[in-house]
């Protein structure tokens, strides 16, 4: 298939650099590059939990980002509606 890519001409002169010192063509590193990417993409990390700040026992208080309804009040309380 033919496609057309745009590309900073930084990327596309180290690009084809590279492809030169390996013997091979510009087309054969960009699909080598996107299959380890897609690859990559297949399997994604595992979500991290956000970090918390703050002291619940103090006059801030704190949202857990993943209530919604809990985000919304604190947003609405925030803006004095």
């Amino acid at each position: 298939m033919r496609t057309t890519l745009n590309l900073s001409e930084a990327l596309a002169a180290e690009a084809k650099r590279r492809a030169a010192s390996e013997g091979r063509t510009l087309t054969s590193l960009i699909e080598e590059a996107l299959r380890d990417r897609l690859a990559r993409s297949e399997t994604p990390a595992a979500a991290q939990p956000l970090p918390t700040f703050g002291d619940p026992s103090t006059s801030r208080f704190l949202v857990d980002i993943d209530d919604r309804d809990a985000l919304w009040e604190a947003l609405d309380e925030g803006h004095g509606r």
